[in-house]
């Protein structure tokens, strides 16, 4: 004989499966798209020089084309690589002037890791679910 209790602790991780495993897929799928977004970045050694014109300092590299691209650092990048005169940093393939300092983006990788957490989520209230559905009787 099932109680009340039983009852509405069924209906919490009948909720939670559904919730994690589709609103995680659904984040999962905007991921991908972010990611392809993103586009391609490639490992480029860039060149720290002071801009004289502007003031500042700017990156600049060699694509993998032969193209030179350029970009004004930003406060984070100048606090990442105070004193150096070069750096291994990531270019953007189609874009001679956008550079960052890691391969993947923090945006993507966030999402990401939050729909990966959503689907773990609603595995395991999935698997509970079977578990009282089954032991229960």
């Amino acid at each position: 004989m099932t109680t009340s209790a039983d009852t509405a602790v069924n209906a919490v991780l009948e909720i939670f499966s559904w919730v994690g495993l589709g609103l995680g897929g659904l984040v999962l799928v905007v991921a991908g798209i972010l990611a392809l977004a993103d586009g391609t970045w490639e490992p480029v050694t860039a060149m720290i020089d002071d801009d004289d014109e502007q003031g500042g300092r700017v990156a600049r590299w060699f694509g993998s084309d032969g193209e030179v691209g350029e970009a004004r650092l930003t406060h984070d990048q100048l606090h990442a690589l105070a004193g150096q005169d070069s750096a291994p940093v990531f270019a953007r393939r189609d874009d001679p002037g956008r550079m960052r300092l890691t391969k993947g983006s923090p945006t993507v990788r966030f999402v990401a890791w939050f729909g990966v957490g959503l689907v773990g989520l609603g595995m395991v209230t999935l698997v509970i679910s079977w578990i009282l559905l089954f032991a229960g009787g």
